[in-house]
């Protein structure tokens, strides 16, 4: 049960983070923006991240999490 929070607050972020700088979760929308995207910087827990890089990182551990895979399995 701890594992799939895990999962579910690391989805969440990740859709979040999606909504906060594309202020859209539609598809089209998406990734008509990334390529503008591309070369974008957040500061995240005091570290600078490329915010591509940080959104992948949290939709795959969210979906590693759902689906306890290697990492997150019990």
């Amino acid at each position: 049960m701890v594992v799939n929070r895990v999962g579910d607050f690391s989805l969440v972020i990740g859709i979040l983070l999606i909504f906060n700088y594309y202020k859209s979760v539609d598809y089209a929308v998406v990734f008509a923006l990334t390529p503008f995207m591309q070369n974008f910087k957040v500061i995240f827990l005091s570290f600078q991240f490329d915010l591509l890089t940080l959104i992948g990182i949290f939709l795959f551990v969210g979906a590693v999490g759902k689906s306890a895979q290697l990492g997150l399995h019990t």
